[in-house]
């Protein structure tokens, strides 16, 4: 403990701990009491024992134990509303930067003073940034990292949506022609923010957004930008015509070559998810069984990743089993041993979802697969019967 504080519950914590419970982590409780704390409590330095704390230090300072010096307080709004009025009313982009590098370097320091940028106003001054976005990019750059770095309350979040689409256009501008860097901001910042957006704003959400998220997942920049651009399209394509957009955009085969291409773990489960959503609409399933490693892929994971992809590899099989099936994608099915694979989901442990569909998948079409020579000799007497559909 270096820098003990008391919460309005009466328990000391150690500041940088008990912040990132209440802000990064948004609990709302004391962890030892279970007493609400408010957005807004003081955390009250305990000064006695950070004094004891340093006597101790200075006593064995012989065992290797070094003097804690005492902390900085946190940053007053004062001074933060400075900074950002400087940055507002100064014409230069020099002097802009340089007030965003300050506000920037407050925020790393502690949890209290990211929760001061963001009550003095600074993510309404960030967002203008960004919207003004243009060629000369280094202001926006500042803004969208102190922005990611904030970890912003659900409320600023929601205003940020709630602007008319006008934010959401400028970071797909953003995404579009800015630094590998920003790009990565952007995407992360775009999911924390839609993910508060109520269903009427994802749905107006405009084609350019999705193309530029499929973009990301193609160009994996980084891990942590993939991640929140599989994971829009998750939460985003289920509503409205969003399926359709990313279609158009080319998700399915940048997803369907994703797949192609990883081996670790959490990024083949988002793929797969991604391409069961996509494949909930015909011109997702169109575009899934004209690609040509298509099926095969995702009959791959099955059973090699987790329960998780096995469970969507198994649905995708199913959605096009059952509104796709023509008979070239039948005999292509038997052919690269996407049959073989669900006759063997049935006869391993494991989750009863994914059994329950590939029985659905082998039932469907029992009268084309029924002699099957891919199928073992010892589940020839459970394979489906052609004349009563029964296993």
């Amino acid at each position: 403990m270096k820098d003990p504080v008391i919460l309005p519950t009466g328990i000391t914590y150690d500041r940088d701990s008990i912040e990132r419970w209440l802000f990064s982590s948004n609990n709302k409780t004391c962890p030892v009491t279970k007493q609400p704390i408010p957005p807004d409590a003081d955390l009250t330095p305990n000064i006695i024992l950070r004094r004891l704390i340093q006597s101790w230090c200075t006593l064995n300072a012989s065992h290797g134990f070094h003097c804690i010096p005492t902390p900085r307080p946190p940053a007053s709004r004062a001074q933060i509303s400075k900074l950002i009025h400087s940055a507002t009313s100064s014409s230069s982009h020099h002097s802009q930067i340089k007030c965003l590098r300050q506000l920037k370097s407050l925020a790393k320091e502690s949890e209290a003073n990211k929760r001061s940028i963001e009550s003095a106003g600074a993510v309404d001054f960030l967002a203008s940034v960004v919207v003004n976005f243009n060629h000369d990019s280094d202001p926006c750059d500042e803004a969208l990292s102190l922005l990611h770095g904030l970890h912003i309350s659900e409320p600023a979040l929601k205003d940020l949506v709630n602007r008319n689409g006008e934010f959401v256009d400028s970071l797909t501008r953003v995404m579009q022609r800015g630094t590998y860097e920003s790009r990565a901001y952007a995407v992360q910042i775009s999911k924390s923010m839609l993910h508060m957006a109520d269903p009427l704003r994802i749905i107006g959400i405009r084609t350019g957004f999705f193309g530029e998220v499929v973009q990301l997942v193609r160009d994996q920049i980084s891990k942590q930008a993939s991640k929140a651009a599989l994971g829009l399209l998750i939460e985003m394509c289920p509503w409205g015509r969003n399926r359709v957009k990313a279609v158009e955009s080319g998700a399915v085969s940048v997803l369907v070559d994703l797949l192609l291409d990883s081996s670790e773990r959490r990024a083949c489960e988002m793929a797969l998810a991604a391409l069961d959503v996509l494949c909930q609409c015909a011109e997702g399933r169109a575009e899934f069984v004209k690609h040509a490693a298509g099926l095969a892929v995702v009959s791959k994971k099955i059973l090699r990743v987790s329960t998780v992809a096995t469970e969507k590899a198994v649905r995708i099989l199913l959605s096009v089993g059952k509104s796709s099936a023509t008979a070239a994608v039948l005999q292509e099915m038997l052919q690269i041993g996407v049959v073989a694979k669900l006759c063997l989901v049935l006869q391993v442990e494991g989750s009863g979802r994914a059994k329950d569909k590939a029985r659905e998948v082998l039932r469907l079409h029992a009268r084309v697969w029924k002699n099957s020579p891919c199928v073992p000799p010892t589940l020839l007497s459970s394979y489906p019967a052609a004349r009563g559909l029964r296993w």
